[in-house]
């Protein structure tokens, strides 16, 4: 393009090259001030005092929110137990769960002389359903959730009420041969 094509461009645009009245700065600055002036100053201090408070509370109820639910979804997730599967199963686990502490409880009640090795072995069958449990919480964060991961720790906590239950009927058991042959022993 040509020079001369630029200076026809500019020709025709209407530009205001009008210089500002005289005077105009210090009137605009006289104005500035009178704003800066009716400005309450009260509402300004307390504004400037709550802001502060306000914008921490503000970030500590966020970082609640936000970091409390991933970590409480992420312990759970990561816990690989029932609960973390559904509300459904939050509450199987603990139904079993209490359900086997309740018989834990009348084992230990239970504990004599006479069953001591009927206890002992059970606690250790315990010990070997809770590990084999264990390696089911770990499969069940390895295979996503699978319904089979899902059966086999429904069928543990199965496994370990129905052996609490004969070791219980057992020390019935136990108990009745006593009184019978205490019974036959009275002369």
């Amino acid at each position: 393009m040509k020079t001369d094509n630029i200076n026809e461009i500019f020709k025709d645009l209407d530009f205001d090259l009008a210089e500002p009245k005289e005077g105009h700065k210090d009137r605009f600055m006289e104005k500035l001030k009178a704003t800066q002036q009716k400005a309450p100053q009260r509402s300004s201090k307390v504004r400037s005092l709550w802001a502060p408070f306000i914008g921490v509370a503000a970030a500590v109820a966020l970082a609640f929110l936000l970091f409390g639910n991933a970590i409480n979804t992420g312990v759970m997730a990561k816990s690989g137990d029932l609960a973390s599967v559904s509300p459904e199963m939050k509450e199987t686990q603990n139904f079993y769960t209490n359900l086997i502490e309740a018989e834990l409880h009348t084992l230990q009640e239970e504990k004599t002389p006479e069953t001591e090795v009927i206890v002992e072995d059970a606690l250790a069958q315990m010990e070997k359903l809770e590990t084999e449990y264990s390696k089911l919480k770990k499969d069940l964060l390895k295979s996503g959730k699978d319904k089979r991961v899902i059966y086999a720790m429904i069928s543990n906590f199965q496994q370990r009420i129905d052996l609490l239950k004969n070791v219980l009927e057992q020390i019935e058991n136990i108990k009745n041969l006593k009184t019978q042959q205490n019974e036959n022993n009275i002369i």
